[in-house]
């Protein structure tokens, strides 16, 4: 369960809208292959890990250690390194949509099932892993990079105290101005709020939240409603407190048993996972 190599670029010849040729205008995934799955030759599901921090940074503990508990599930994770401010939509959108064609064309080679790509992520990159499931595309079959011949639609979203909503009251500020700039265009914040671009295609959503989040939990009440709306499976976990950015939330005995209710949802919803202990 160890990462089969260091990160993996996800334009080697320099990614779209890149302004320099450092790591942080290189997006990539760092893949994390459940023994299960490559080593057996049994395909496993897979997900894309999005860490959360704003839009300003990528937060450590929502990404290896994420990915080390889906192995342990059965699932290979690849933790994404999107890029964050001052890059500013649409960059880490096409990260992501870029990451999950990566994986879907190479699953033969890294033992996933082509038809098991799931997206989680937390608080903003929760916001980033709702638009992966509601702005999506076939791939173009005509394209001379495989990738770009995948489908970006995730099979399933893990939505963990996301950001949803860009528009007020319940919006997160410092997220929209990270993706938006100081004075976002209305239009497009509306745009880019989860809850109004959900359809029936959405992928089934496995949201959890606490209470008193300051990203407000109206953020994962509203997508739910709008899934609900539109016959899209979900689950829903609410606790009553909790600080933001828990991540696992090992050292919280109540919020903590976010990971094992996550579990029992993926195995429902078809996902060859093992047991969450």
């Amino acid at each position: 369960m160890n990462p089969v190599a260091a990160w993996e670029l996800l334009w080697p010849d320099g990614a779209p809208l890149a302004e320099g040729n450092g790591d942080e205008d290189r997006p990539a995934i760092m893949p994390f292959l459940a023994e299960s799955g490559a080593a057996s030759g049994s395909p496993r599901g897979a997900i894309v890990v999005c860490p959360g921090g704003g839009y300003a940074v990528r937060a450590a503990h929502e990404g290896e250690p994420i990915a080390r508990w889906l192995n342990g599930l059965g699932i290979s994770a690849f933790v994404l390194r999107y890029r964050v401010a001052p890059y500013r939509y649409p960059a880490a959108l096409l990260d992501v949509q870029r990451a999950i064609r990566t994986v879907r064309s190479r699953a033969a080679e890294w033992g996933v099932d082509p038809q098991r790509i799931g997206v989680l992520g937390f608080s903003a990159g929760g916001h980033l892993a709702a638009m992966a499931g509601t702005r999506f595309d076939d791939g173009d079959p005509g394209a001379a990079d495989p990738a770009d011949r995948a489908s970006c639609r995730p099979d399933a979203m893990i939505l963990c105290y996301p950001v949803i909503t860009m528009r007020g009251p319940y919006r997160h500020e410092g997220s929209l101005r990270n993706l938006l700039g100081p004075e976002p265009d209305p239009d497009m914040a509306a745009s880019l709020s989860g809850e109004a671009q959900v359809s029936a295609k959405t992928p089934p959503a496995f949201l959890w939240h606490t209470a008193d989040d300051p990203v407000a939990v109206e953020n994962s009440l509203m997508m739910a409603a709008a899934l609900s709306r539109h016959g899209v499976p979900f689950d829903l976990h609410v606790y009553q407190q909790g600080r933001h950015g828990l991540g696992l939330a090992e050292h919280d005995e109540h919020v903590g048993t976010w990971t094992g209710l996550c579990a029992i949802w993926l195995k429902r919803n078809g996902w060859p996972a093992s047991s969450p202990v």
